[in-house]
């Protein structure tokens, strides 16, 4: 299996130090790791193998590929690979979205401010990963749908133009919250965005 370090993790690494919010990145960090592995448990649980895992400024991207023939047969005008595709990336949200809930009823003998840190930083990864803009999860199970009922090329261009919408809603809704909220948080998101949106571009 392939490994790679994307270097802008340690500008992002020094601007949560430097702000004084540096227990906040590494929670996210964790939990970011602990939504990848769901994506791995399930994608091994339905045939798949992982195939290379990326270390990213606001989490971790791994590609997994099917290994069984059968991942092969029609549905619709794709296969049931893709079918797959879709739980598989839907697990890491729904892992997201568990641990908010558990902690949103138990307390689980966790101090408040680690608790809401916790509760937050899961809420907010299963928000952000449900963005319809590749290659978050989000954009991923759209583009299986997508496979699924228009088949590859119409399926490629329909994501073009939806990751389009995406990107300038966001960056439009954006920049109200950066002017009304002062948040810096809120740059580094968009401009984190915009990073993936432009890579695939390439």
């Amino acid at each position: 299996m392939k490994y790679r370090i994307d270097l802008k993790i340690l500008f992002f690494f020094a601007l949560f130090y430097l702000t004084g919010q540096l227990k906040i990145y590494l929670v996210i960090m964790l939990f970011a790791f602990l939504h990848e592995i769901s994506h791995l448990i399930v994608g091994l649980i339905l045939g798949f193998k992982p195939q290379a895992i990326e270390i990213m400024p606001f989490g971790f991207s791994m590609k997994l590929l099917p290994k069984h023939a059968n991942n092969e047969k029609k549905i619709l005008k794709a296969n049931l690979a893709e079918l797959k595709y879709i739980f598989v990336a839907l697990a890491g949200p729904i892992f997201n979205l568990i641990v908010a809930a558990v902690l949103y009823k138990f307390d689980l003998g966790l101090k408040n401010e680690l608790r809401n840190l916790i509760f937050y930083a899961n809420i907010m990864l299963c928000i952000f990963n449900l963005i319809s803009l590749y290659p978050l999860d989000g954009g991923r199970v759209a583009r299986s749908i997508l496979r699924i009922f228009y088949g590859e090329k119409k399926a490629y261009k329909i994501m073009k133009v939806l990751s389009n919408i995406t990107i300038f809603s966001l960056t439009f809704v954006g920049s109200i919250a950066i002017l009304y909220l002062k948040n810096i948080a809120v740059l580094i998101i968009l401009s984190y965005l915009w990073i993936l949106f432009l890579k695939e571009k390439e």
